[in-house]
């Protein structure tokens, strides 16, 4: 099996922070859709990622913000293992970001020797 990167993105918005509960109806999705995964035994890793941030650009300019130029902010990945990108693509189906009007970019995973 191959390794395959889901990236996980969402537009960003003026939204109000979400309740406890709501946060915590979030995170459920979230472990279920992912127990899932690791229940086919295709589970690899995973990670959220925060707000803090700089881009470093080819010219040396640092800027603050991760992408703060653009709507579209990265929240997230998961690795997993899957026999081609077709399977990759299929397991992302359930992923709470799509529910959210977000993407899932897959990717496979270049193993560098």
């Amino acid at each position: 099996m191959k390794e395959f990167m889901m990236i996980f993105r969402n537009e960003k918005t003026d939204q109000p922070k979400p309740s406890p509960e709501q946060m915590q109806a979030m995170i459920k999705q979230w472990q279920d859709w992912i127990g899932g995964i690791a229940a086919q035994g295709k589970f690899v890793s995973t990670n959220a990622l925060g707000y803090e941030g700089q881009t470093v650009n080819s010219n040396g300019v640092v800027s603050d913000g991760p992408y703060a130029e653009v709507k579209e902010m990265v929240g997230g990945y998961i690795i997993v293992k899957a026999e081609n990108l077709a399977d990759a693509v299929k397991l992302s189906e359930g992923c709470p970001t799509l529910f959210m009007g977000g993407k899932v970019e897959v990717r496979d995973v270049m193993v560098i020797n």
